[in-house]
């Protein structure tokens, strides 16, 4: 079935519902979701949305604190962005009827890893992503120029010349493959967590938007900075349930296997150190004491406050039989959240004209080398916005960054009748591309990844595995070049950081024609744009 729309978003999340708001008074928009409209990584959002809006809180504050977050990789000019025009997108969802916590007439606020005020908003306690999502569900199907299609998974992006001009993509329950012709299409598809074995994404974070946009030629950025969140339930009978942020923020400690309290000996912040250096205490603590977690100890806090203040976590852990309230909690880190990802200027705009991308799918080096905690739903309102905004703009440019190239390395791409192994890709994503990296592992999981063939099935699951191998050897890659440590990338082989070498954007765009990956270095908010 071939048909046309105006524009088309891939993903039901925060950054694709605000694009597909601002877009609807300028044309037909359509946006296609691989499984129900609600269920993306911005429902699984707990601990909160950052922003400046609190008695105590400043602008300036939160711009330094992202800044100092992202270990010297931040765009300064798109973190003004975000931390400017965030307090905008807060009022319109309030308007739109978001309900965030308050104490009486106040919001409430709470404080985070590595923010030096309380100015986290939360929903429900520990619901926020819902709420946000709710909200913005409810007044995208309040548009009639908005069509929203659950269950369908994109296949490829159509490229005719230089331009994106549609979208094939399946959906649940027919036969055959669907083409719709767009005048410009959002990536809005969120993380690549469920390349890793141990992650606290959902199954559907498969980096479809990353694999569609490297297969279309577009260029991807930061890619070796994957965020662990420090805190995920580690229990046999339990899947890997995050442990928000804001339970360190209201007072929690991190124990070792030993009952000892550790983090001062790290940080001077200790437990609101920002995340790569808590999973890297926590990873060092587990190692020295021969465990495989620590706690997290609410047990000292109120009687009453933690199943209040966090009803959902509570809930969850008492299910697999533990009181967190009066228990220490068995966690250890888990894969998060991507930095990297589809390179966009400040509009949303790829290195492909008519390619638009927004939130965890999309690069502007707002988070630098290490995400500032609560900062994504705040950046997928943001950046969504903006998008939506340059898409509904005429003529839609590209993004041109200034590129320094390094090498060009072959990419075989021999395919199989079989799917890839998907267990082992995670496991050795796990393994050797984690908290803690070095070159020899490195080398034994690109070499692994690049003897693994992939599937020629073009049913969704087959093509979900196959953008998991992409995603797995684009991270494998940048984290190979980048000799040095900054952020969520620690190389234990260049434990330092090297400013006068590696303060830049490594960048991969793939040569279709010669079956081959470009890698280059960019500078960090150096552009031109065409």
């Amino acid at each position: 079935m071939n048909h046309e729309t105006d524009f088309v978003i891939i993903g039901s999340g925060v950054a694709g519902l605000r694009a597909a708001v601002e877009l609807s008074s300028r044309g037909r928009v359509l946006i296609l979701t691989k499984s129900r409209a609600d269920e993306s990584n911005t429902e699984y959002a707990q601990g909160g949305v950052a922003v400046a809006m609190s008695d105590e809180d400043q602008i300036g504050l939160h711009y330094q604190d992202t800044i100092r977050a992202g270990d010297g990789l931040c765009n300064g000019a798109a973190v003004r962005l975000l931390v400017e025009e965030g307090p905008a997108r807060i009022l319109e969802l309030i308007e739109w009827g978001t309900q965030f916590d308050r104490e009486g007439a106040k919001l409430s606020f709470t404080r985070e890893a590595a923010h030096s005020r309380r100015r986290v908003l939360h929903a429900k306690g520990d619901a926020t992503g819902r709420e946000i999502n709710r909200t913005l569900l409810k007044k995208v199907r309040s548009l009639p120029e908005v069509t929203l299609v659950p269950y369908a998974f994109a296949l490829r992006l159509e490229i005719s010349g230089d331009r994106c001009e549609g979208v094939s993509y399946l959906t649940r329950g027919e036969d055959g493959t669907h083409e719709v012709g767009a005048g410009a299409v959002l990536l809005a598809t969120g993380g690549i967590g469920a390349t890793y074995r141990d992650t606290t994404n959902p199954d559907i974070a498969t980096g479809d938007g990353h694999a569609l946009a490297f297969r279309a030629g577009a260029a991807l950025a930061d890619m070796e900075f994957v965020q662990f969140h420090p805190t995920a339930l580690k229990l046999a009978t339990a899947p890997r349930f995050l442990l928000s942020e804001a339970m360190r923020g209201e007072g929690g400690k991190l124990r070792n296997a030993e009952g000892d309290i550790f983090m001062s000996r790290y940080h001077h912040l200790a437990e609101l150190a920002p995340r790569d250096v808590v999973s890297r205490a926590i990873f060092s603590e587990a190692s020295r004491t021969g465990s495989d977690v620590v706690y997290l100890d609410l047990t000292h806090l109120p009687s009453g406050f933690v199943e209040q203040r966090f009803p959902g976590i509570y809930a969850t852990c008492m299910k697999f039989g533990l009181d967190i309230a009066r228990q220490p909690i068995p966690v250890f880190p888990a894969a998060h959240y991507m930095m990297g990802g589809v390179l966009t200027d400040m509009h949303g705009r790829t290195t492909v004209r008519g390619l638009f991308a927004a939130g965890e799918v999309a690069c502007t080096g707002v988070h630098g080398a290490n995400r500032l905690a609560s900062n994504s739903l705040l950046e997928g309102l943001v950046y969504g916005a903006r998008a939506g905004c340059a898409m509904a703009a005429s003529p839609r440019k590209a993004y041109t960054p200034r590129f320094t190239d390094l090498c060009s390395v072959a990419w075989e791409q021999n395919e199989t009748d079989s799917a890839p192994p998907e267990q082992e890709l995670r496991q050795t994503m796990s393994e050797f591309v984690g908290i803690v990296r070095h070159e020899q592992g490195l080398r034994e999981a690109a070499d692994r990844f690049a003897a693994t063939p992939f599937g020629r099935g073009q049913d969704q699951s087959a093509q979900e595995v196959n953008n998991k191998l992409i995603n797995a050897r684009l991270v494998t890659g940048a984290a190979l070049y980048r000799l040095e440590s900054r952020g969520a990338h620690y190389r234990s082989d260049y434990p330092h950081r090297n400013d006068s070498q590696w303060k830049k954007r490594l960048v991969a765009c793939y040569d279709l024609p010669g079956r081959r990956v470009r890698y280059s270095t960019a500078e960090i908010g150096g552009t031109r744009e065409t």
